[in-house]
């Protein structure tokens, strides 16, 4: 009576507080659902949101100012001045500087405009050779920027496979805990009947608590596999993979022989060959210093002193020049020479470079269809898999109920369909993602 009175008086306490202090309490607001967004959605995100993807576009337009610029290098450099200054005391005086007795003008103000301009004439062919760098620079970072486009095309393809596959084992994990519940009344019922051992009851309570954690653990995965994705396409909101794009086509669209012809211009193969053209052109270009250089110059100025700014054009004095200048080097301290060697060093470099970006996207082109081959083999093994092992269970399951096999053989068909189902999830999102590797690699839909 006393334990009861007690439980009842702390009901009725619980009750008085919320009733008091409830509209003080402040509930929080459920998170809200993720939006879901279709592939073609997440693509487009990462190709705005991305950093590498940011970062080489930056690149590719600082190689196309430089592209003008070099192109600048041919015009002339033109400059415009003018000015006016008013000498507030000590006019028509004198002063001293550096020692040196100046008489300064009686006019209050002096005016002073002039205009020049300077080309060269010729400098060996340096500027024409660094148009063609700065271009070929351009070509390898355009190459950079698509790379990085593709790159994080197949992240973003990682991610969304990524998400369809923790809700496929989301899935499997509410099928798998259905099941160890129907098997649970099973054993139970044996039990009570006499047909079967508490143990049996035991072990089927177990598997139930199995079920569950795998239902939570599917549950925290999916929330990171969206995290991760929202994060990938740069997205503030809670996105999810749309649940339409889960039956996504894994065919190859392209034979082995014209993926092999493709390779061969793959992006990273391209970049390399553009890094090379560059390297030659800046080879080409560190001749020129052995070379003489002419160079032309015009310049005229006026200047005018007054009461007032005199900006007419008739009341200054106007001075000119035209300049030709011719500069031979004959010794630089060995520094052409060093250049010549850096510039023959990085053409060796640069092909060195683009033979390796060849091969290993061959090898990667190898190892990509090997990989996709290998994930389509085990999807069909394992689609074959799950129906044996849903079949085994059935069977396993029915033999247990009429007492022709023993809870062991259920739990042990239990585990297979579960491991099958597991494994088919992973050759699925392995097929997915070796379809979207070999995109990556040719930098072509497929």
């Amino acid at each position: 009576m006393r334990a009861a009175f007690h439980v009842t008086t702390r009901a009725v306490l619980a009750a008085a507080s919320f009733a008091v202090l409830g509209p003080f309490v402040r509930v929080a607001p459920a998170a809200p659902p993720p939006r879901p967004i279709t592939l073609a959605e997440a693509l487009a995100m990462a190709e705005r949101n991305d950093v590498s993807v940011v970062l080489a576009d930056g690149g590719a337009r600082n190689a196309g100012a430089s592209v003008r610029s070099a192109f600048g290098a041919f015009l002339p450099n033109i400059t415009v001045s003018a000015g006016t200054t008013k000498q507030l005391e000590g006019a028509g005086g004198t002063r001293v500087e550096n020692g040196q007795v100046i008489i300064t003008s009686r006019q209050l103000w002096s005016t002073n405009v002039g205009a020049s301009a300077n080309l060269v004439l010729f400098d060996g062919g340096q500027r024409l050779f660094g148009l063609s760098q700065a271009k070929a620079s351009r070509v390898s970072a355009d190459v950079n920027a698509s790379t990085a486009r593709w790159q994080a095309a197949l992240a973003t393809k990682a991610a969304f496979y990524n998400v369809l596959a923790a809700r496929e084992t989301q899935l499997a994990a509410a099928a798998q805990l259905d099941q160890a519940l129907q098997q649970r009344v099973d054993a139970v019922a044996r039990t009570r009947l006499k047909a079967a051992t508490r143990s049996d009851s035991l072990r089927a309570e177990i598997q139930v608590r199995n079920a569950q954690v795998a239902m939570t653990q599917a549950a925290t995965d999916l929330m990171s596999a969206n995290a991760a994705l929202g994060r990938t396409v740069g997205s503030l909101v809670p996105v999810t993979a749309a649940a339409g794009d889960s039956a996504l086509s894994t065919s190859l669209a392209l034979d082995d022989s014209t993926l092999a012809m493709l390779v061969e211009d793959a992006p990273s193969v391209h970049a390399a060959r553009a890094e090379l053209d560059a390297a030659r052109e800046a080879r080409k270009s560190a001749w020129t210093a052995y070379l003489p250089s002419l160079s032309a110059g015009w310049s005229r100025a006026g200047s005018g002193t007054g009461d007032s700014p005199a900006w007419d054009p008739t009341s200054l004095d106007y001075s000119g020049s035209l300049r030709f200048n011719v500069t031979f080097p004959l010794f630089d301290q060995f520094g052409r020479e060093a250049r010549m060697t850096q510039t023959a060093v990085a053409v060796r470099n640069a092909e060195a470079q683009l033979l390796d970006a060849r091969l290993a996207a061959r090898q990667a082109l190898s190892d990509g269809l090997g990989g996709f081959r290998s994930a389509t083999e085990r999807m069909d093994s394992e689609t074959a898999s799950v129906e044996a092992a849903g079949e085994d269970l059935r069977v396993q399951r029915e033999r247990y109920r009429l007492g022709g096999s023993t809870l062991l053989d259920v739990l042990g068909s239990q585990a297979q369909l579960d491991q099958a189902r597991h494994d088919l999830i992973r050759a699925r999102f392995d097929q997915r993602v070796a379809k979207a590797q070999l995109e990556a690699l040719i930098g072509r839909d497929l």
